[in-house]
């Protein structure tokens, strides 16, 4: 199976030891940004991935580009042009201090993209699902139209069409209603991601809150199942829908669970307690990778499905940077463990 991810690659800056975006004159750099995120996720597991976006004509986009091909994504038909390449500062969490983030995109390459550019029925002729994420339309229109365009012609193919919420309300800035143009993209996906907020934000109504700090939290699945059908009957395309869900018990003390609907059904993951969180940037792109590689790896398993997502997403916290670069081995010891111990399992680097 080949999948095909398209979105903005960016360049993520940040203070070393936790330190405040004003201190000091030095900032550490890594890759990211989500659909890219999704991509090396997907090739550290052994799946076949190419990633579309549109990077500066010099160094920093060339270098971005080697970066996910030397981890494994096929970068070959990477659209060059414009100087610059989005960018955004990260501020991390610590003690009560929330995580701050600051983003630079306007004027970049990415930015700049417009419909026409891509070589769609190229790229995607031999392509099995088309992934993106509510961020590749928010930037600009100009990305938006060409986000509609890439669905256009993934759907017109009879591609799978995957989808992450990733509702990212400083990005929306040219306009657009992010709600509706969200929906438009959940209207025309088979599998989708969001973490809960995202899902209550998209939807207009409140669900249980997720509060756990152990095990023994109980999570309201009758009135779940009854949220997930009503989505369901609005966006019947649909049919595999994935919620995180996460409680920050402290900065670096969190847990982690997920919910599943499919074919009718509303399954639910254990309880993960991560009391030495690393680094929370991209566990929603360890999710929708976790799916994705179930496609092929567990196509008749939603239980294993949902269980791997999961435990995909719990190990990223424990790697610094956006990628997640936890091996299919590690991820599925993961899962051993937890069903052959206790139902929270702790994990701890």
């Amino acid at each position: 199976m080949k999948i095909v991810t398209f979105g903005e690659l960016l360049l993520r800056f940040s203070k070393p030891d936790h330190m405040r975006l004003t201190q000091l004159d030095m900032f550490t750099s890594k890759y990211g940004g989500s659909e890219a995120n999704v991509a090396v996720s997907l090739a550290t597991l052994g799946d076949n991935v190419e990633y579309i976006t549109r990077l500066p004509d010099n160094a920093i986009g060339y270098a971005g580009a080697q970066n996910l091909m030397q981890l494994g994504v096929d970068t070959h038909r990477v659209l060059y042009g414009g100087t610059r390449i989005g960018t955004y500062y990260l501020e991390p969490a610590a003690g009560m201090r929330a995580s701050k983030v600051i983003y630079d995109r306007n004027g970049s390459a990415y930015y700049e993209l417009k419909p026409g550019m891509i070589p769609w029925r190229e790229i995607l002729k031999d392509a099995d699902v088309l992934h993106v994420s509510g961020i590749t339309a928010a930037i600009s229109q100009n990305a938006a139209d060409a986000t509609f365009e890439a669905l256009d012609i993934a759907d017109e193919l009879g591609l799978k069409i995957s989808f992450d919420i990733n509702y990212r309300k400083n990005l929306w800035k040219y306009g657009a209603d992010p709600r509706q143009t969200l929906k438009q993209m959940l209207s025309r996906c088979d599998m989708m991601f969001g973490d809960a907020i995202e899902f209550e934000y998209l939807c207009e109504r409140q669900q249980p809150p997720f509060t756990a700090t152990d095990s023994n939290f109980e999570m309201q699945m009758e009135e779940y199942g009854e949220w997930f059908d009503d989505l369901h009957r609005e966006f019947p395309r649909c049919q595999r829908w994935l919620m995180g869900m996460r409680n920050m018990v402290a900065s670096s003390h969190h847990t982690l669970t997920a919910l599943l609907w499919t074919n009718g059904k509303l399954l639910q993951a254990p309880i993960f307690d991560i009391p030495d969180v690393v680094d929370p940037v991209g566990v929603g792109d360890a999710f929708m990778a976790g799916l994705l590689h179930s496609l092929s790896a567990f196509p008749n398993d939603d239980q294993m499905a949902l269980n791997y997502s999961l435990a995909a997403a719990a190990m990223k916290n424990t790697i610094p940077g956006d990628f997640n670069l936890a091996s299919d081995e590690e991820i599925m010891a993961v899962i051993q463990h937890k069903y052959n111990k206790s139902s929270l399992y702790k994990i701890t680097i």
